[in-house]
């Protein structure tokens, strides 16, 4: 059974006011990726998922990403709403993250604007920020939401919440 939805304050949302399936939208804001202290990406022309239980997924355009620190690897997921999607490591110098970024290079037509945009998991980052406001990742390592002021819970990835 799913927790109990925390009531916004305002200017909040709520991820159980989320939809299922999920809804995509274009985001202004400025979001920006920090790793070994370069700017891996930065961007007003990303978008964002909206999923029931889960803080947004931000996808942003490869133009606007140092593409030269990704490497594409062999692994690939499939998502029932988006399509199957490909994975990227990230190198910058000595460091290497495995699997950091993944794509949906040919995404269902509700997901098609994100066609070639790339996602990160924030807690494989040294940083990500919207709007200058530092994220805080999504709790668990399969799902990749940023959590900021404005987004409450419960989110699902803490312990216990792989049924909701």
């Amino acid at each position: 059974m799913p927790p109990q939805r925390i009531a916004p304050q305002a200017g909040q949302e709520s991820v159980w006011d989320y939809p299922r399936p999920p809804r995509l939208e274009p985001v202004s804001k400025q979001i920006k990726i920090v790793f070994e202290g370069r700017t891996i990406a930065d961007t007003t022309a990303g978008y964002r998922v909206l999923e029931t239980s889960h803080p947004p997924v931000y996808y942003l355009p490869p133009a606007d990403i140092e593409m030269s620190y990704l490497q594409a690897t062999t692994r690939g997921s499939f998502c029932e709403w988006k399509g199957n999607a490909l994975y990227y490591h990230l190198i910058v110098g000595d460091r290497r993250i495995e699997n950091a970024a993944w794509v949906y290079p040919n995404p269902t037509e509700k997901f098609r604007p994100i066609a070639g945009y790339l996602a990160f998991y924030a807690q494989l980052m040294d940083a990500c920020y919207i709007d200058g406001e530092l994220v805080t990742p999504q709790p668990g390592g399969f799902y990749g939401g940023w959590i900021t002021k404005d987004i409450i819970g419960p989110f699902k990835g803490t312990p216990g919440s792989w049924g909701w």
